[in-house]
């Protein structure tokens, strides 16, 4: 009867251990506004490259919008980090927004060569990254513990 009992109320508490906690919620709503408004960005180009040249300032605004946003989700990254004690976020959001501010100066100075494929990669990879976000509970885990006899 005890074996059972365990079974039963494990279920129940490794449930409440595998909720996304608030900190881990900020970071997913910030990936995924960074999400739309990342993909605005190759339409407001396409439209430019269409003849429509206004939609160049839609285009800059849109990149001073999706940098911005990128900036926010590094300090959500940091809050995961250490409320929640998971790096990776924070290391994936550091690479997104390495490629972005790349990406934004190499716009700026009119370097396509380089402004559009690392354009490409950085929505591949903020695509990777809203997934892992939302794929599994964004959880704390818990703190490495030091055996009394290694001291």
């Amino acid at each position: 009867m005890a074996t059972a009992a365990k079974s039963v109320a494990t279920p129940a508490r490794s449930d409440a251990a595998h909720r996304t906690k608030p900190t881990g919620w900020i970071l997913r709503a910030v990936v995924s506004a960074h999400m739309v408004a990342i993909l605005g960005q190759p339409v407001f180009a396409g439209v430019y490259l269409s003849g429509d040249y206004d939609a160049l300032g839609w285009h800059a605004a849109g990149a001073n919008a999706v940098t911005s946003i990128g900036y926010l989700q590094v300090i959500a990254a940091i809050m995961v980090w250490i409320r929640l004690r998971q790096v990776r976020p924070f290391l994936a959001t550091m690479a997104v927004v390495a490629a972005e501010t790349v990406q934004y100066f190499a716009g700026l100075d009119g370097a396509l060569w380089l402004h559009i494929p690392l354009g490409v990669m950085t929505i591949a990879g903020l695509v990777v990254q809203f997934i892992a976000v939302w794929r599994r509970p964004l959880q704390r885990r818990p703190a490495e513990q030091k055996e009394a006899n290694d001291a």
